[in-house]
């Protein structure tokens, strides 16, 4: 059973309600329905390295609230101009929660934190330090708060697009806390022209890269953050297990840099899955593939557990 965004905000607007109502909301909904189905909790938490609260939901799979077991816990990072609830407002919820009724994947949490357009990289700037953030206090407090197996061997990060780039970057930069990486349709980028145009699809990238990396345009520091860069020396994120794939009709044209960090993860000899697919970019490419690096990261913890 799905219950969507049962948050603290929802909880306390049933208080309005007449006590009779709320106690024959109780009476008819079956027993366990809310304890042994799938969930989502949304909430926020305080940041003191962004000085901001940063919104997040946590997908729960079915018998977390009626137990005392503990999960293995993938990070799911959405793309740009969407945010913490974008799993669940489109197919990434019902996608999970077939998985695991059908038996393709054991359970496990799915954390989704909003991102804002920070790329997942501390900014150019400093003022937006939020890969410094999402080590140092997002993984420890939802550590904290849920029954994770806080190993790196069972935490995994995946995401889309920005989120695809930004998982990427967190599982090549930090090896110690993620175990495997999986991207769809990452927003690999490897060389700007110069002079960088101010139309067109360069031009674009420069307005919506401008928080995380400048303006103008810090090529320097995108160079330091890019997976395709990262790429260049897997030996510094040696045993991470990594899956990415991108569709052959991508409007942002990703799918160049997709074969790209094939290439280099080929000619270094680093283990890795990569599949070109029919199809383009955002959830309609989703709708279709997102259970690929859904069964991936549940095969890697699957194989820990043994």
């Amino acid at each position: 059973m799905h219950l969507p965004y049962l948050t603290t905000g929802r909880l306390r607007g049933l208080s309005v309600l007449p006590i009779s109502l709320a106690l024959g909301f109780l009476l008819a909904a079956p027993a366990g329905a809310q304890t042994n189905g799938a969930r989502v909790d949304c909430d926020s938490i305080s940041s003191t390295i962004l000085g901001h609260p940063v919104d997040y939901c946590v997908a729960l799979p079915p018998g977390y609230d009626s137990g005392s077991q503990k999960y293995p816990v993938l990070y799911y990072l959405h793309g740009l101009f969407e945010h913490a609830r974008s799993w669940s407002e489109h197919s990434g919820q019902q996608t999970w929660e077939n998985l695991m009724s059908d038996g393709k994947i054991g359970k496990f949490i799915v954390v989704m934190p909003d991102g804002g357009r920070s790329f997942w990289v501390n900014s150019y700037d400093g003022k937006e330090r939020y890969e410094d953030f999402f080590i140092q206090e997002f993984i420890p407090a939802i550590d904290h708060k849920y029954r994770t197996i806080a190993t790196r061997e069972m935490r995994g990060i995946s995401g889309v697009s920005m989120g695809g780039y930004g998982s990427l970057h967190m599982g090549m930069m930090h090896p110690d806390i993620f175990g495997a990486a999986s991207a769809h349709s990452a927003a690999l980028i490897s060389k700007f022209p110069n002079p960088l145009p101010t139309e067109g699809r360069f031009g674009f990238y420069a307005r919506v890269l401008q928080e995380p990396f400048g303006a103008p345009l810090n090529e320097a520091h995108f160079d330091a953050n890019n997976p395709l860069t990262l790429a260049e020396h897997p030996e510094k994120f040696a045993g991470l297990k990594l899956y990415f794939d991108c569709g052959d009709q991508d409007r942002y044209g990703f799918d160049a840099g997709a074969k790209e960090l094939e290439q280099i993860l080929t000619s270094k000899g680093f283990p890795h899955t990569f599949v070109l697919r029919p199809g383009g970019h955002g959830w309609s490419y989703l709708d279709q593939y997102l259970h690929f690096s859904l069964e991936f990261h549940s095969q890697i913890f699957a194989q820990t557990d043994k």
